[in-house]
């Protein structure tokens, strides 16, 4: 489904807040079982579907006051409230895309409106990202020569966010105004849900073409291009097959999951998750995701 495309279909009225959408948007898409990432009918030894539930209630209350206090304070508020209810990192990159799709305030998110948003970041913003990338202490993070995260925070966040962008999709978003999110994410999760399938098959096979399109940045990080070049293959060669519901295109996604689960978590997809929880928070903001969900 192309822009135009897209740009054509109605809107209405959400029905939630700002923060009831962020935490919907998290629930939706730890729901869905998405090979290699957590779900509900898989945990990962240091992390289950209890604590990314968890993670998603605590931040609603501090995403729902972003266009007040802004993305910087929003974001560092989020990763606190979620220390409260889990010790590991459940949610840094969903919670660095909602925090500017939600200091948008009440109007629907657009690429515009968030170009608006980025532009206006300022030394406190970049100041509390990194603190907030610091608390949450997200794993495969190496280190860099120039814009550390564990240097001193920059006065232009955008500019330390350009520098990670080749290596980082999250920081990429900062960059391209969530051009990712708007042009790939949303449109391929509008096309499955309009095709008759189901909201967790759409979303999973939105994984596939995300990790097709783009490698997954984490598992890039923690495992190098090798690997994350083969996962990006796999997921390929999985769409292949048209039809989510076909006994060929379930066996691929077992086959995909059993091998990204058997290097521990080290394969978790968890950027392209991350993607995707913006994209479902996009949905239900513009009221084009609305209830049942199942």
């Amino acid at each position: 489904m192309n822009a135009e495309t897209t740009s054509t279909l109605s809107f209405s009225q959400p029905t939630l807040s700002v923060g009831q959408s962020a935490t919907l948007a998290c629930l939706l898409e730890i729901s869905a079982p998405k090979p290699g990432n957590v779900h509900r009918g898989a945990d990962f030894e240091d992390a289950g579907f209890v604590d990314f539930a968890a993670s998603a209630v605590a931040i609603g209350p501090t995403v729902e006051r972003a266009n007040d206090v802004g993305v910087g304070a929003t974001a560092l508020a989020a990763i606190q409230a979620t220390r409260t209810v889990t010790r590991t990192n459940t949610n840094l990159g969903t919670v660095l895309l909602l925090a500017p799709l939600a200091a948008i305030g009440s109007a629907r998110p657009t690429s515009q409106r968030v170009a608006t948003v980025l532009d206006s970041l300022t030394a406190e913003d970049a100041r509390d990202v990194y603190q907030a990338i610091r608390l949450a202490q997200a794993g495969g993070l190496g280190e860099v020569a120039k814009l550390d995260v564990r240097d001193a925070p920059p006065q232009d966040l955008l500019q330390a966010m350009a520098a990670a962008a080749g290596r980082d999709l999250v920081a990429r978003q900062y960059v391209n105004g969530l051009h990712d999110v708007f042009e790939l994410i949303v449109p391929a999760l509008l096309e499955g849900i309009q095709s008759g399938w189901t909201l967790n098959t759409s979303i999973i096979h939105t994984q596939l073409l995300a990790m097709s399109r783009h490698s997954d940045s984490l598992v890039l990080r923690k495992c190098g291009p090798a690997i994350a070049d083969q996962l990006a293959a796999r997921a390929g060669a999985i769409l292949e097959h048209s039809n989510p519901t076909s006994p060929a295109y379930i066996q691929d996604l077992a086959d995909l999951d059993f091998w990204m689960r058997s290097d521990g978590h080290r394969r978790n997809p968890g950027t392209t998750a991350d993607l995707i929880a913006a994209g479902l928070f996009i949905l239900i903001r513009d009221g084009r995701l609305r209830a049942p969900f199942s």
